[in-house]
């Protein structure tokens, strides 16, 4: 299917230049899909095999088990990697290692002069693209003058001046302070409805991964959970039993659930959470 990307039964170890396994296998016979223009949060602790399975879907790993399929091309095929790489985009935690020149600009330029474009259709998705993630002022300035959570909505901007039908953003902004944080989230959920481009955020913080369609937890190279925020967040002691949180309002509903109150387990926001709590007092 077009824009679909596909793990079929993917199994990962890293090997030697003999094609030897050198480490444990981080991915193991995994199988999901993800649907064009969804917004899909991956979830684990860290050696899980989140950041493993990102990298699998623009190929910069590849299978040594299964298949990884993007808009109906296999990761593996050399021949369609420029491809493959143009429908996914990648956005990795540390913006300033994506950076690559000196002014703004130049460097949301810097994907779609390599594609060959034309100097005018460049100039025009350079705009689109600072326009899009609120950046557009800042056009002329140099990205070291920049926040944190600027400089990852530049990189972002970049990718999306490639023009791809998914970006995946690998823990983006796990060293941004909770402005930028605000920032990257609201660019992010903003590209995903506005553009229906599909969003797969790997993330540590899970009032991030609330704001998804869909939430995958992992653990060790296996597929926990895969549901709803709402279902997904639920299950609060299988969360804690792999090392992680669930968001502050459905632990406070948790907590007053063991405390007695009749609430609705699914809960994951917080005028819902004052909601329920009111009809139970009343």
């Amino acid at each position: 299917m077009e824009n679909q990307i596909m793990a079929e039964h993917l199994s990962f170890h890293y090997t030697d230049e003999e094609g030897k396994a050198v480490s444990p296998e981080i991915l193991k016979d995994l199988s999901m899909t993800f649907q064009p223009g969804s917004f899909v949060a991956v979830l684990g602790h860290n050696g899980c095999g989140k950041s493993t399975l990102a990298k699998h879907m623009n190929a910069i790993l590849l299978p040594t088990g299964g298949k990884m399929w993007v808009s109906g091309m296999d990761t593996c095929d050399e021949e369609k990697l420029y491809d493959i790489r143009q429908h996914v985009g990648m956005v990795f935690q540390n913006p300033d290692n994506q950076i690559v020149a000196t002014i703004v600009e130049e460097d949301v330029a810097f994907g779609p002069e390599n594609l060959g474009l034309p100097p005018e259709t460049i100039r025009e998705r350079v705009d689109d693209a600072l326009k899009a993630v609120g950046m557009y002022e800042y056009q002329m300035h140099a990205p070291n003058q920049l926040s944190g959570g600027q400089k990852q909505r530049i990189a972002i901007a970049g990718i999306i001046a490639m023009r791809p039908s998914c970006i995946v953003l690998d823990e983006p902004t796990a060293m941004l302070d909770p402005k930028g944080r605000m920032e990257v989230m609201k660019t992010v959920r903003m590209l995903n409805r506005n553009y229906g481009i599909t969003i797969i955020l790997i993330t540590h913080y899970m009032e991030e991964a609330a704001q998804a369609d869909r939430v995958i937890v992992m653990d060790d190279g296996n597929i926990l959970l895969d549901d709803t925020p709402a279902e997904v967040f639920s299950h609060v002691e299988e969360m804690k039993t792999v090392g992680l949180d669930v968001p502050q309002v459905t632990e406070l509903v948790y907590e007053l659930q063991k405390a007695g109150m009749p609430l609705d387990g699914h809960i994951i926001s917080e005028d819902a959470c004052v909601d329920a709590i009111l009809k139970c007092m009343a």
